[in-house]
């Protein structure tokens, strides 16, 4: 085998492993990293305040002025 053909696969082989690596690491990463929560989000029709609260809840009181909102649908 010639020096170029053993350098090429020298290269190969390492960046073989880095992308290996990078993509074991986004792994563990999306496996144990915190998840996103499920929240709804509300918007106050007497004060206008933006606020969420838990995805099982259907209506919920403003922390500004204290009304019943139902929830955004986007």
């Amino acid at each position: 085998m010639s020096i170029s053909a053993l350098l090429l696969i020298y290269v190969a082989l390492t960046l073989g492993a880095l992308c290996g690596v990078g993509v074991y690491s986004e792994l563990l990463r999306r496996r144990f990293g915190p998840a996103h929560p499920e929240d709804r989000v509300f918007r106050c029709k007497s004060c206008g305040f933006v606020y969420t609260d838990d995805a099982d809840v259907d209506r919920s009181r403003c922390t500004q002025c204290g009304k019943l909102n139902e929830p955004i649908v986007f």
